[in-house]
């Protein structure tokens, strides 16, 4: 019913109708997704390694007719902040960063009053202290796609005097990302972008994910963002600046997002004690680890913990959430401005439903 009534109203306004879903797996899954009203993106269900569902529904790209596949690609908000957490543990792992040390061993030119104080742990748990300054500029339609070299950045729009003592409180700053960022680089001589595809993407073969910086459209393969599709589509773009890139400027499709998690959280990608530290929670009152949050909720009728991941940014929203103990994931993006509420619901009752005795029953072993 829901997708009669979007293509009614596009048909009307004298736009292509929505395709149909393209989907592989469960029904069971299929019609849960047709029974979110409004869903336009792609949803995935796994277990380990292995994809059991996954279904594009609507438009990637209104104007042009483009439908969504399995591998289109999305923004990935501040799942970003989660990406650039593993590519510092990887750095970890290599003896190039301490994420104890204050961060002006890194950045001398830092203000030594806080910098001494200042250290990646609390930078990427957000209890840093630096306050959000960059948020006034995002506000500003004029500045967001004003790019800057990363110090100067780091001048501008994290160099404040701390709103509290490094450890003792905690407040959701993208500026923090920005002082991360300027840190890898320096360290590694290497952009951030390169870092990524040398550290991630390359080692897993990854096809359909990266670093993007501005208007995420000029990126091949990927879904447009909309304020919304009815009456009639309207283009919600919002440019992540480069020396924004660890905040929000990462994109990906569904398996790959899936297969980065199964590399991080299962596999070998990171050491067993940077692996331990990403999802060790520091902040309890927010359930927030490093770059993301680790959450205990009842899942599939039982207490479960599990990697808990959310991103927005213009028009897109997603979602990806992975139990810890058995690897039981689900990921779910969507374009165009997608209600939140409608969408945690959907990804809590797809991985719900991965726990179902039928869904049991054709999971392979671990």
């Amino acid at each position: 019913m829901r997708g009669l009534k979007i293509a009614a109203a596009m048909v009307a306004f004298g736009m292509a109708a929505p395709c149909a879903a393209q989907s592989q797996g469960s029904p069971a899954y299929h019609d849960l997704v047709d029974a979110s009203e409004g869903f336009n993106g792609v949803a995935l269900v796994g277990t380990g390694d292995h994809v059991t569902f996954v279904e594009g529904v609507g438009r990637a790209d209104v104007a042009n007719g483009v439908p969504m596949r399995a591998n289109t690609r999305f923004e990935t908000g501040s799942v970003s902040k989660w990406i650039a957490s593993i590519v510092i543990l990887k750095l970890v792992d290599q003896g190039k960063l301490d994420l104890d040390a204050p961060i002006t061993r890194y950045l001398p030119e830092y203000r030594a009053d806080t910098g001494a104080r200042l250290t990646l742990k609390r930078l990427m748990s957000h209890s840093s202290g630096v306050p959000n300054d960059i948020l006034a500029v995002r506000k500003d339609p004029a500045m967001r796609g004003v790019e800057l070299e990363q110090m100067e950045a780091v001048r501008r729009y994290a160099s404040g005097d701390l709103a509290f003592e490094p450890g003792t409180a905690w407040d959701y700053s993208h500026s923090n990302w920005l002082i991360a960022k300027a840190v890898v680089e320096r360290v590694s001589g290497k952009p951030y972008a390169a870092l990524v595809d040398q550290l991630l993407v390359k080692p897993l073969g990854l096809k359909d994910s990266g670093v993007y910086g501005g208007d995420s459209g000029a990126v091949k393969g990927m879904a447009l963002g909309y304020a919304g599709l009815v009456p009639e589509p309207v283009r919600k773009p919002n440019p992540v600046p480069g020396f924004m890139a660890m905040a929000g400027g990462y994109y990906t499709s569904a398996p790959e997002l899936m297969k980065l998690m199964n590399a991080v959280l299962d596999g070998k990608l990171l050491s067993p004690a940077s692996r331990k530290a990403l999802m060790t929670v520091l902040m309890p009152d927010q359930h927030y680890a490093l770059g993301g949050r680790v959450r205990t909720e009842k899942i599939g009728g039982k207490e479960r913990e599990a990697a808990w991941e959310d991103g927005s940014n213009g028009g897109f929203r997603m979602l990806a959430r992975r139990v810890l103990a058995d690897g039981h994931t689900v990921i779910v993006f969507t374009n165009a401005s997608y209600d939140y509420q409608k969408l945690g619901d959907l990804g809590t009752a797809l991985l719900d439903a991965s726990y179902a005795p039928e869904a049991q029953a054709g999971r392979p072993s671990r």
